[in-house]
């Protein structure tokens, strides 16, 4: 596939300006959004090797259909790299759609437990499927009697 840039500024320009002003380091993973379902990750390695060397580029896909959810990640190898695929990719256009590309966020950190989320199912109810009358003391408390 060919990128082709569009002539208006991304916004994005002072960016990396005001990090190295701060003493920030920039990402040097990038966030590619609004993709064609049909873009591949080899799509978005040789499109983004015009600005860089690339580390990996990776369109992620749904766990069951295996379909572009119509983003994906590209890690440059320098910072330089990464400023510069912003500079020329944001707002650009790839297989027909205009493209976002920004610094990814860093992925949230979850606490030594692991996980968390639904912890089963417990105790349901249990007072089957039909009105036994009023000898469960006060609804569907998952008493059986």
């Amino acid at each position: 596939m060919i990128l082709m840039l569009c002539d208006t500024p991304s916004g994005n320009e002072g960016t990396e300006n005001i990090k190295k002003e701060r003493g920030l380091k920039m990402n040097k993973n990038l966030y590619v959004g609004n993709l064609s379902y049909k873009i591949t990750d080899d799509d978005l390695r040789s499109n983004f090797s015009e600005a860089g060397e690339v580390e990996s580029a990776v369109v992620i896909k749904d766990k069951f259909s295996g379909q572009s959810k119509g983003f994906g990640f590209v890690e440059m190898k320098t910072e330089e790299g990464a400023a510069e695929a912003i500079k020329k990719f944001d707002g650009g256009t790839l297989d027909g759609k205009s493209i976002t590309v920004n610094e990814a966020r860093p992925k949230k950190e979850f606490g030594a437990g692991g996980g968390g989320g639904h912890r089963g199912g417990g105790n349901r109810g249990g007072g089957g499927g039909f009105n036994r009358g009023n000898r469960s003391g006060g609804g569907n408390r998952g008493g059986r009697f």
